[in-house]
């Protein structure tokens, strides 16, 4: 199937006309078989930048959220409001409430929007676990086992228990990633990774009964990540013969640059307007 995706929404710009980064990240997926968003940024600069490079939101046939925070879901209504009535497809758990605390500062980074005001501009949510076949060769994967010792969450992540109120670590089961199964073979769309990138690579394998991904393009987390996760990963995207990595948003300037400097011709930064095409 040939494909092309393109980066709506992240930090940086990759191209000098009308568009802006934001801190968060989108991307527009065109198939064969019809087009697709995955994730929606803050809200900021989705629409913007969809007209600055010519991709039509009221074309997609579905949303896919990564993940419950704000600014991968912040967008939504603005995406909402172009469109009208779309299936969103997500994890059961991508409403819930969350907080990032440090020693000096307390946020909500949660979704911004509640569930009846997205389904008043027209979401139709799907919410399950199970990887899912969106429309013919994309593939959401549903909740990844974390299976890898090395690859830990944030511990300034916290959630709300909506039954107790009690703040507790928060796990993201709801980290979902996306999978286009493409000519040149499997390409994995982060959103943040926050389940692991490798965690989310061997699942995607073992689900899609592969033995290698063409390419990965998105947010790694790896900005996050201590030294030992970080060559563990170097190494598993040799095992699998990983040709392309894109990285975006939670990559960080410094791992994306320690990325560039391992894999060379390999490396692309996936920027807004940035694009990768099979």
């Amino acid at each position: 199937m040939q494909a092309k995706l393109t980066i709506l929404c992240e930090n940086s710009v990759a191209m000098p006309f009308g568009v802006i980064g934001e801190h968060g990240f989108a991307c527009f997926v065109e198939t064969e078989a019809g087009n697709y968003l995955f994730d929606t940024g803050q809200g900021l600069g989705i629409v913007n930048n969809a007209i600055a490079l010519k991709k039509d939101l009221a074309s997609i046939q579905a949303v896919m959220i990564s993940h419950g925070h704000y600014d991968h879901t912040g967008g939504l209504p603005a995406v909402l409001q172009v469109k009208g009535p779309v299936a969103v497809y997500g994890h059961p758990e991508m409403f819930v409430q969350r907080i990032w605390s440090s020693e000096e500062t307390i946020r909500f980074i949660g979704i911004p929007h509640n569930r009846r005001y997205l389904e008043s501009l027209g979401a139709r949510f799907h919410l399950q676990t199970e990887m899912t076949e969106i429309g013919p060769g994309v593939f959401l994967t549903g909740e990844i086992p974390r299976r890898s010792s090395f690859e830990k969450g944030d511990l300034k992540m916290t959630a709300i228990d909506p039954h107790g109120n009690e703040i507790h670590p928060d796990p993201l089961k709801d980290d979902l990633s996306l999978v286009v199964d493409s000519a040149k073979g499997l390409i994995l769309i982060l959103g943040c990774a926050h389940a692991g990138m490798i965690n989310i690579i061997n699942h995607v394998l073992e689900k899609m009964q592969r033995d290698r991904i063409y390419a990965v393009i998105g947010g790694t987390h790896l900005g996050f990540a201590e030294d030992a996760q970080f060559e563990e990963t170097l190494q598993i995207i040799d095992q699998y013969q990983i040709e392309l990595i894109g990285v975006s948003h939670c990559t960080g300037l410094t791992k994306a640059s320690m990325l560039h400097a391992k894999l060379g011709k390999r490396f692309f930064f996936g920027s807004v307007g940035a694009t990768l095409q099979v």
